[in-house]
């Protein structure tokens, strides 16, 4: 099969799962995840399950980027910021549902933010604004953000990420250390309402 044809026989096994909702599908269908992996990689680009990309760090599985991307429940031109860029995969879904304006990304890794700047230039998502940096801060000069999600884990929600979040809008990420758990939580007059998403697993937050 096609690299296309790969991707959207995963989709569709991810569609029937999980239950995406129509944005989710179409964001999956349209970024090519094989662009983000590594070359040596390739072959695994359409198999759901989470992929080295350097500096001891992943690409997340499929299932768990459309989960996410569910949960955050975006709408076209809404603001937000992700934590962890890693290769731009999930930056370049997310950016498929708001725009990849209002798409802004923190990597700790200078390399793999430069890399990610030039994957996502090369497929379309050069507006994606991507930055090195302790993603513990987030991203103040461009707050405040509707939504605010991590792809590392922390013990919790750093206090800057929940300042940069506007008031009524979702932070997302797996908090824990050798047990995490995925975690949203609803800013509501200044503090977060949470609801938990079950166990997961992701590299920890530097």
């Amino acid at each position: 099969m096609t690299a296309q044809e790969q991707r959207h026989a995963l989709v569709d096994r991810l569609v029937e799962r999980e239950r995406l909702d129509e944005q989710t599908e179409a964001a999956l269908r349209a970024v090519p995840r094989h662009a983000f992996v590594p070359d040596s990689r390739a072959e695994d680009a359409y198999r759901d399950r989470p992929l080295p990309i350097g500096e001891g760090q992943t690409i997340s599985a499929p299932h768990m980027v459309a989960i996410m991307t569910d949960l955050l429940s975006l709408s076209p031109g809404e603001r937000v910021l992700e934590i962890g860029t890693g290769c731009g995969y999930h930056a370049a879904v997310t950016a498929e549902v708001v725009g990849p304006e209002h798409v802004y990304s923190v990597e700790y890794h200078d390399s793999l933010a430069a890399r990610a700047r030039s994957t996502l230039e090369a497929v379309g998502y050069g507006e994606v604004s991507v930055r090195c940096g302790d993603g513990k801060d987030g991203w103040k000069a461009n707050a405040p953000f509707e939504a605010v999600y991590l792809t590392c884990a922390a013990g919790d929600f750093p206090t800057p990420l929940v300042e940069q979040l506007r008031e009524g809008g979702m932070i997302l990420g797996p908090l824990g250390g050798d047990t995490q758990v995925l975690t949203e939580g609803r800013k509501t007059d200044g503090s977060l309402q949470r609801e938990t998403h079950g166990q997961v697993r992701f590299v920890p937050l530097k």
